[in-house]
């Protein structure tokens, strides 16, 4: 019987696990991954060290250690996210060298207290990257409006990067186009533009759980049937139309002469990576956002429920570059219907930001609390 994540990469798409805790590397979870589902890829954000830190106790001894050092919240956090990222990197370097380069990378933040620091960020990117001294790390800024510039300096660096918290096909035109230039200023400095790669996450599913609310709002409003059929015909459509679009704007991104003289100098294409790919909506297909949006130089980074769901009953199969038609269909009955998609889109990534921010500091707060404890006992 076939695996449905194996079957993504015979359609060109990377599988990739937004997740990672300690006890996945130590237990070895992690190489079976690898090894069953051709796994090539890891993400993470402080809403899922969060998780792994407090939700657990595998960082309890690492934590009074760290605690008796007298190392402050936030350095213990860096200390044991850094380590995290440094074993589950060397867990993934077979996939990097076997895909040259391709794939095999783990992802790891800056502060999301630096989304409108763009000075703050370049400095923070190329401290950590520093620090975690592997190849097959990205390190992920967000693009946001002062994380756009933060990107093409850091490129034009050598740093590789995910970017993250895209919403629009606007901010992500944006983000490819520094990309690009970053590139360029990289190859004319001298640098190894071969040695770099990036991925820009696209968020998905977060942008159907806002229109369709704001459809519901509205619908009671609305006198005229025929508008109320057009409005619900909407719904769980948003989403996938604007990725598959997105989508259309890299191969065309693809053809333009300044990718490709960058691409004769062994540059690799910055991938879309499909992000949010979590249903929120339970009357959806609970794998509809990896079904829907599978094609060639992709990657799409399931969060575990999802990873099983597909593992289980996804169906691989092209769909990411059919109805691209209908998509454009899809977007402009949203304009007409008087939803604005770019007043959604700066909505859910300011929204995203905070959503970072507060796992992060409630993070931080936890390991204050526990190490006052431990100085207690001590």
């Amino acid at each position: 019987m076939s695996n449905p994540l194996v079957d993504l990469g015979q359609q060109g798409q990377s599988v990739w696990y937004d997740n990672i805790g300690r006890s996945m590397i130590t237990t070895g979870e992690l190489n079976r991954l690898i090894d069953q589902d051709g796994l090539s890829g890891m993400t993470s954000n402080p809403a899922i060290f969060e998780k792994a830190i407090s939700g657990s106790d595998d960082y309890r001894g690492v934590l009074r250690q760290l605690s008796i050092a007298g190392l402050q919240p936030l350095q213990i956090y860096e200390s044991i996210a850094i380590e995290d990222i440094c074993w589950a990197a060397d867990v993934m370097l077979p996939v990097y060298e076997r895909t040259e380069g391709v794939d095999g990378y783990v992802s790891l933040e800056v502060s999301p207290h630096l989304a409108d620091d763009t000075q703050g960020t370049v400095e923070e990117a190329l401290r950590l990257a520093n620090e975690v001294g592997r190849q097959n790390v990205m390190i992920k800024v967000p693009g946001t409006p002062a994380g756009v510039p933060a990107v093409e300096q850091l490129i034009a660096q050598g740093i590789s990067i995910n970017v993250t918290l895209l919403f629009s096909q606007e901010n992500y035109l944006d983000v490819a186009r520094a990309y690009v230039a970053g590139l360029e200023q990289l190859r004319d400095s001298g640098g190894d533009v071969s040695r770099v790669g990036s991925v820009a996450s696209f968020f998905v599913s977060r942008i159907d759980a806002a229109i369709d609310g704001q459809i519901d709002q509205m619908l009671p409003n609305i006198d005229s049937a025929e508008r109320r059929v057009a409005m619900r015909a909407l719904k769980g459509r948003v989403a996938i139309a604007n990725a598959k679009l997105a989508y259309a704007s890299f191969k065309q991104l693809l053809s333009e002469e300044s990718w490709r003289s960058l691409a004769a100098a062994g540059a690799r294409p910055q991938r879309l990576l499909w992000a949010s790919t979590s249903v929120k909506n339970p009357t959806y297909r609970d794998v509809l956002y990896v079904e829907e949006l599978i094609g060639p130089q992709t990657v799409n980074t399931m969060p575990e429920a999802t990873y099983l769901a597909f593992r289980d009953h996804g169906i691989a199969k092209a769909a990411l570059e059919e109805h691209v038609d209908e998509a454009t269909d899809v977007m402009a009955a949203l304009a007409a219907s008087g939803i604005s998609i770019s007043e959604v889109t700066n909505r859910l990534q300011a929204d995203a930001v905070r959503l970072f921010v507060e796992p992060f500091d409630k993070l931080l707060a936890a390991i204050n609390d526990q190490r006052s404890a431990i100085a207690e006992r001590s």
